[in-house]
């Protein structure tokens, strides 16, 4: 077997395993201890956070609860069945401040209300003896633009380079597709294809279940893969006389995929815009910087 056959095939191998854990994850947790609290921003800087649920213990002056230059306002009491936990920050909470509540629970359902009228609520999972509830998945706020467009910019940089999925069908283009020319105009299809999907997911236009989404992205690559030993074979399909509409196809679902991690930090209608610009263009900012390491 030739040198190159050989590593499609380990590539393929590589694929399937991508897939079956894909599947794994797929599978729902069972939750067996949630609790409930709510945030409210009462003025300006200055917060509650009320606990629902009898039984869990105060939180206090609990070391590492709150963001930096937030701290606890004495008078932490309970008010009918509900616990009252009060702080002030130097500023407004940011979407990248983290409440870690010190709670040996499974989860926590948090409902912020802010107070320009914005709500919202989303499930935190617990880790070890805490819960770490990232603001951004409750729309806190973003701040300048500047510091909005770096966050999303370095996101969606992460997402391709830590996100092994989109890393391999990247790599299956580049084992795929021969010469800079047709190589540039798959990765065009590829960029344009899931940049149509991101928007439309993001803007409420698409709705999809995450957990199909992932695997659906797992089968395309594991299609890609059969696809390259195929082609070492001698027979040539679609993919291989025009790669850059399969890759659009697949872009589509790639595109619904990175809006599951739009979705993780949350998204004001206000900072759509700024943010799926940004996002992209840190998507393609990762393809780039991978593609030479990976066709090497």
């Amino acid at each position: 077997m030739s040198a190159s056959r050989h590593s499609a095939s380990w590539l393929l191998v590589a694929m399937l395993l991508v897939l079956t854990a894909r599947f794994a994850a797929a599978h729902d947790v069972g939750i067996t201890s949630v609790a409930r609290v709510f945030i409210d921003q009462v003025g300006e800087g200055r917060y509650t956070l009320s606990i629902v649920d009898i039984g869990l213990p105060p939180i206090g002056d609990s070391p590492g609860v709150l963001p930096s230059g937030c701290q606890h306002l004495p008078d932490e009491g309970v008010r009918g069945s509900v616990g009252l936990f009060r702080f002030q920050c130097d500023g407004e909470l940011m979407f990248d401040d983290v409440i870690t509540l010190p709670w040996d629970l499974a989860g926590v359902v948090a409902i912020a209300r802010w107070s320009d009228g914005t709500d919202a609520s989303a499930y935190f999972r617990g880790k070890g003896n805490t819960v770490p509830v990232q603001l951004g998945g409750l729309l806190a706020g973003t701040g300048s633009g500047f510091r909005l467009a770096e966050r999303y910019f370095v996101l969606g940089t992460e997402h391709i380079l830590l996100g092994i999925d989109h890393l391999l069908f990247v790599l299956g283009l580049l084992l795929l597709v021969r010469g800079v020319g047709p190589l540039v105009k798959t990765i065009t299809a590829f960029t344009i294809a899931h940049s149509i999907t991101l928007a439309a997911a993001v803007m409420g236009l698409v709705t999809l279940d995450r957990g199909p989404v992932e695997a659906a992205i797992a089968l395309s690559i594991v299609f890609l893969a059969r696809e390259i030993v195929v082609g070492y074979s001698g027979q040539k399909h679609l993919v291989h006389r025009r790669p850059w509409l399969v890759a659009f196809v697949f872009g589509l679902l790639h595109g619904l995929g990175f809006a599951g991690a739009l979705g993780e930090i949350g998204l004001r209608s206000a900072d759509v815009p700024l943010a799926l610009l940004t996002f992209n263009l840190g998507v393609e900012a990762g393809q780039l910087a991978s593609s030479p390491c990976l066709s090497y």
